[in-house]
């Protein structure tokens, strides 16, 4: 049911039986502020029931909701959320998404996910990783510019050297020889000392939890990973990492000992560098790309691109909204931002691009090329 966001996509793309149920709302992380959301994802809730009414028998709905009112009633749940949740459902599937930063409440039943609001958290440029390393144990987070949350590590990874090595721990190689004659006493002396055997093992535990990581959270997420760690262990860790994510400059120091919100501090003094450097690219590329003839800020142009597959990378407004719709043959629709059933033309764009393979990147408006709060680099 709980699915971390950077999954966000996979099978919500592909075409479902009618109806697909998509809720959206802004959650809060403390008691007591956090007592009122239950009673508002009810709300919202209701709503879909109503919508619902108005097109299918009651004994389709009922299954259908059957999930979203079991959520609601689990207490757990509701004392653990984060700034925002999206729950999408439809018949034989239901997935529950909290996430990072907060979302309109909206609750959409149409053809189709409206994963508009997941679009625009996961695709935002500002995102990275951290990895927190010690000889004995790692810790993992995920933050933004605003927050920062630790999040479990997936199946597979190693928290602790004793996960990732077993007891199969390095011994010191030692002889025995016998001095002074024969029956003499037995001495022994050893070939390696307790600093190579901690060494050794350190070096086994940075690799495997290199390539855990690097396989189960930075290849499918794709973010910036910034290491927190004691120097010596930079050190070697960076020397046995095969991770493109890992950045250069990370934090000389064990999350252990800061606070949250020193570890998100410190973490964006690392990453803004990178994504101003980023953003700088990325409109220098667009502005190349449309010199040549390759690119476009037309909503119009882009739509006919995007449904031919021919756009390679959307930069999109972050808070930017359109109301319309995109035919198949990529023919923009205007409608009424009012009904409940039609989403932003500029997410339904990115959604189109991510369909063909294509990458989208949601751009605050201070460093949008364009004024139309779309640029498109294409492909061809």
């Amino acid at each position: 049911m709980d699915f971390a966001v950077n999954h966000y996509p996979i099978g919500l793309l592909d075409s479902y039986e009618p109806p697909c149920l998509s809720l959206y709302q802004p959650t809060n992380r403390h008691h007591p502020d956090n007592r009122q959301d239950p009673i508002r994802f009810r709300n919202l809730v209701d709503s879909m029931e109503e919508s619902l009414r108005q097109k299918y028998p009651a004994r389709e709905i009922q299954p259908l909701l059957e999930p979203f009112r079991a959520l609601a009633g689990d207490h757990d749940f509701w004392n653990h959320t984060l700034d925002g949740l999206a729950v999408l459902g439809t018949t034989g599937l239901f997935r529950v998404y909290r996430l990072q930063r907060p979302v309109p409440a909206r609750a959409v039943v149409a053809d189709s996910f409206h994963i508009k609001p997941l679009l625009r958290i996961v695709q935002s440029a500002d995102r990275y990783q951290i990895l927190g390393l010690s000889r004995e144990k790692i810790r993992l987070f995920e933050g933004n510019r605003d927050t920062l949350d630790e999040i479990a590590p997936a199946e597979g990874v190693p928290r602790t050297i004793t996960e990732a090595l077993g007891e199969e721990l390095t011994e010191p190689h030692q002889t025995v020889a016998s001095y002074g004659g024969a029956g003499g006493p037995a001495m022994h002396h050893g070939h390696g000392s307790k600093k190579e055997e901690v060494d050794i093992d350190a070096e086994r535990f940075f690799r495997a939890v290199d390539r855990a990581v690097l396989e189960r959270h930075s290849k499918p997420s794709g973010l910036p990973l910034i290491l927190a760690a004691l120097p010596e262990h930079h050190t070697l860790f960076r020397r046995v990492s095969h991770n493109p994510f890992l950045v250069a400059e990370g934090i000389d120091i064990h999350p252990d000992a800061l606070s949250g919100e020193a570890l998100r501090d410190r973490a964006w003094q690392v990453i803004l560098p990178q994504y101003l450097a980023r953003l700088a690219r990325l409109v220098a590329a667009f502005g190349e790309a449309k010199s040549k003839g390759l690119g476009a800020d037309a909503p119009a142009q882009v739509a006919e691109a995007a449904a031919s597959g021919r756009v390679a990378t959307l930069l999109i407004e972050a808070d930017r909204q359109i109301p319309g719709r995109i035919s198949a043959s990529g023919r923009i629709e205007r409608a009424d931002p009012a009904d409940p059933e039609v989403d932003d033309l500029l997410d339904d764009l990115g959604e189109r691009v991510l369909k063909k393979g294509g990458e989208v990147v949601i751009v605050p408006a201070d460093r949008m090329p364009t004024s139309t709060g779309i640029a498109a680099i294409y492909r061809f």
